[in-house]
Parts: C-alpha cells; sequence; structure tokens
C-alpha cells in the first residue's frame, strides 16, 4: 500500500518560514520524481516545486529564490523549506509521487499552509 504523509503546515506570519515533510511507503521511493503541489481554495492545483531521481529541481516562478526542496532518500522523504512566506503562498499542500516508466502517479492528503499578513 503506498503512503504519501505530509507535515509541517500551519499558521505563519508573512515573511516567515515553514518546513514541510512527505514521509513515502510502500513505493520504491529512490526511483521516483517527487513535486510539491498547492492549491487555494476555487484555483486549480498548480505545480510548485519538483524535484527528480537524480536530484534536479525545477520551481514555479512565483515561488524560485524563497522555497527549496529537497530529498533524503534514505529516509524516504521529501521536503519543501518555504521561506519568506507571502498571504498569496496560502494554500493546501500537497506531495506527489511520479515514475515517469511506469506513469505510476500517487498523492498525499495534503497540508494546509495559511499565511497572514
Amino acid at each position: 500500500q503506498v503512503q504519501l504523509v505530509e507535515s509541517g503546515g500551519g499558521l505563519v506570519q508573512a515573511g516567515g518560514s515553514l518546513r514541510l515533510s512527505c514521509a513515502a511507503s510502500g513505493i520504491r521511493f529512490s526511483v521516483y520524481g517527487m513535486n510539491w503541489y498547492r492549491q487555494a481554495p476555487g484555483k486549480e492545483r498548480d505545480l510548485v516545486a519538483a524535484i527528480t531521481s537524480d536530484g534536479r529541481t525545477n520551481y514555479a516562478d512565483s515561488v524560485k529564490g524563497r522555497f527549496f526542496i529537497s530529498r533524503d532518500n534514505a529516509k524516504n522523504t521529501v521536503y519543501l523549506q518555504m521561506n519568506s512566506l507571502k498571504p498569496e503562498d496560502t494554500a493546501a499542500y500537497y506531495c506527489n509521487a511520479y515514475y515517469e516508466f511506469t506513469r505510476r502517479n500517487y498523492w498525499g492528503q495534503g497540508t494546509q499552509v495559511t499565511v497572514s499578513s
């Protein structure tokens, strides 16, 4: 059974920082690309940050220079360090695992991030 469990969300003031974690089980974590998406109320779910199985990263323009994705294959965990948070970063953040060769795709349950002004 595949599980992706996010943690680390919460309420923070603008300018603050949070670190999200996503612990994976039931998959061969090291071969999966790992992604963080977010979805604000009434909006589509958008890709925020991605890290490939070999550690290459990519970010949405809106978070470049503020958010940093990393992974620890020994712990089967992906992280999202979020700095200089803005009210517009408020959303539910979802962890996603994607294996390109089989197109298997898994989602976590989400963790809420709320940034107050």
